[in-house]
């Protein structure tokens, strides 16, 4: 049995899923809320927090979903600092991979936002895909929020 709590947020409602005193999953939209437990009151906080910009890092239980290499994908993304970003190719590089199962386990991120699947990109900076309600928009969005800024272009290649 799970419980979700709903807010408002700059990307639209989001709703916070919880098993077992972990979080389990972000969702957009309004979902049918069950006991407003003290994770997902704790979540509410914290997305608030980010929101505001008083956040930079999420402290929060959480129960990633997925194969070992889904989760090892999602422990590295947990690393990737504020208003940075990594490429699927790091990553990748990261875990001995190819750039394309990373990118499939971004978009099996079941709970972004708080594992950060939007600081992901293609190469170059690329602006790829984002799992998220709203796509690519709110990826943008997401990392214009944090104050991301894309990598210069070596002037000298």
């Amino acid at each position: 049995m799970f419980n979700a709590l709903c807010l408002a947020s700059p990307v639209g409602t989001l709703s916070v899923f919880e098993n077992q005193g972990q979080i389990i999953a972000v969702e957009w939209g309004d979902q049918i809320e069950g006991e407003a437990t003290d994770v997902l009151i704790e979540a509410r906080n914290q997305l608030n927090a980010y929101f505001a910009g008083k956040l930079k890092s999420f402290a929060l239980p959480l129960n990633i979903n997925g194969s070992a290499f889904q989760k090892s994908v999602c422990q590295l993304i947990l690393e990737i600092p504020y208003a940075e970003t990594w490429t699927y190719g790091d990553i990748a590089k990261k875990l001995n991979s190819s750039a394309q199962p990373v990118g499939g386990a971004c978009g099996r991120n079941s709970i972004p936002i708080i594992i950060p699947c939007h600081r992901v990109m293609g190469a170059k900076d690329q602006m790829t895909g984002f799992s998220g309600s709203g796509g690519v928009k709110t990826k943008e969005a997401l990392l214009r929020h944090e104050g991301w800024m894309p990598r210069k272009p070596d002037l000298f290649t």
